[in-house]
């Protein structure tokens, strides 16, 4: 069996939290379910705003199965969800069954834990993977363009490195458009509109900024979701930040040649 189907089961069976980590050579998607009537219109928002939202999957209407991504059924399989009403969450539930319409497409989004494998064997370390914690992200003042009712700021994550380090990671993540590519921004949060780094708006504060070390930011496919609060639909089901749908797509197959 693939380690990303056992990781996969362990998430339907509840036993994971968050999937930093877990089955580390397979890619790792965000999450984004939403009626047909509004799939046209999300579609061109991850077309015309790909550094966030690289689109690597999408189902059928009303089918929770992404053959394309593996043995895979979209109600179950994700860690955590969130589930917006109107724009307000209200569950989090760790199976969707009973929010499943007819009439739902689900989109799955490139995720940076497909970039961090050759980070990390290129010997570049990574705070919150050695931890064992969410990688901090942020809504940055940086405007991504809009399609239909989708509209908003980029989510960025980001990571603490040495300058030599961050140099490097750009060189490698360059590699890999399909999930993220290159850093936007290299230091000086404020200038992304990010005012305190040690709050970050989802994952887990980073360590103290280690003398030496700059932040390095990632545009984040929690974007989606920022924008989805915008254009509040009548339901949208997404995953809950550092909870991804664990693929059996491997990592270096999205590596650009």
């Amino acid at each position: 069996m693939l380690a990303s189907t056992k990781a996969r089961l362990a998430c339907r069976r509840g036993e994971v939290a968050h999937t930093g980590g877990l089955a580390p050579s397979f890619v790792q998607g965000n999450v984004c379910i939403l009626p047909k009537a509004l799939a046209v219109d999300f579609a061109a928002f991850c077309q015309r705003n790909p550094r966030p939202c690289p689109l690597i999957g999408m189902g059928a209407p009303g089918d929770p199965s992404l053959p394309d991504l593996g043995d895979i059924d979209i109600r179950t399989d994700v860690p955590n969800y969130r589930v917006l009403v109107n724009g307000e969450c209200i569950d989090e539930p760790t199976d969707i069954g009973k929010y499943w319409r007819d009439d739902l497409v689900t989109f799955v989004l490139g995720c940076s834990f497909s970039f961090e494998e050759p980070l990390i064997e290129d010997g570049i370390s990574l705070h919150h993977v050695d931890a064992g914690t969410i990688v901090p992200m942020y809504r940055t003042t940086i405007e991504c363009i809009p399609a239909g009712p989708f509209k908003g700021p980029m989510v960025v994550s980001m990571r603490m490195m040495t300058p030599a380090d961050a140099i490097r990671a750009v060189q490698i993540t360059s590699r890999f458009p399909a999930v993220h590519g290159a850093p936007v921004h290299l230091g000086l949060p404020e200038a992304i509109g990010i005012t305190d780094l040690a709050k970050p708006t989802y994952g887990d504060p980073p360590p103290r900024l280690e003398k030496g070390h700059i932040p390095v930011f990632w545009a984040c496919g929690v974007t989606p979701q920022v924008a989805v609060l915008n254009a509040k639909p009548d339901l949208c089901i997404t995953h809950k930040p550092g909870s991804m749908l664990i693929t059996d797509k491997l990592n270096r197959t999205l590596a650009a040649m």
